[in-house]
């Protein structure tokens, strides 16, 4: 079944829908959404996309990102993504939203007006191994280390996104979400 994604303008109203892949072919801009989840310790959870991905495989990236359907509420996507990927759910808070633009090696590009969520959660994480290959939390300080020090390990969005989170976090006074 192929995917259709959201195509927006750049103040993410919605302009009509697209085949995924013909979306980042042709590089038109479309809403997604990230998830950043953390634990009680305000450890950020980070997952390494499964190799068999069509961009970005074995990257570090956070804990979930895909796009909503039409007709679908982002925050609704990504209750329903966080559970297909991780294996759970959790209350998610929206934080901010961005646009990026990241051309990839194969051709395809990421074009997003990117909704950025939040969350907590401690408990089973029961992953989809179609779509991650590994998982673990990380203390945010030695995430910013290991992305200083090996910045090609992680994708393109993350690189992007962890700095306007960590400012959002410091704007509003939280170790974590």
């Amino acid at each position: 079944m192929l995917q259709e994604v959201i195509l927006v303008n750049e103040q993410d109203e919605p302009i009509g829908v697209m085949e995924k892949m013909a979306a980042h072919e042709q590089a038109r801009l479309h809403r997604a959404f990230s998830i950043f989840i953390f634990n009680t310790k305000g450890e950020m959870l980070l997952q390494k996309r499964a190799l068999g991905k069509y961009h970005s495989p074995g990257l570090w990236t956070n804990a979930c990102c895909s796009h909503p359907n039409p007709g679908e509420l982002t925050a609704d996507a990504a209750i329903r993504r966080l559970q297909e990927e991780l294996g759970f759910t959790t209350a998610l808070q929206k934080a901010f939203h961005f646009t990026y633009k990241a051309p990839f090696d194969n051709g395809l590009t990421e074009f997003e007006f990117d909704h950025v969520f939040t969350g907590t959660y401690e408990g089973a994480i029961h992953v989809n191994p179609e779509e991650v290959a590994d998982y673990k939390f990380v203390d945010i300080n030695q995430l910013e280390e290991d992305i200083r020090q090996n910045p090609a390990a992680f994708t393109a969005w993350f690189l992007i996104a962890f700095p306007l989170l960590r400012n959002w976090m410091h704007q509003h006074n939280t170790a974590h979400a």
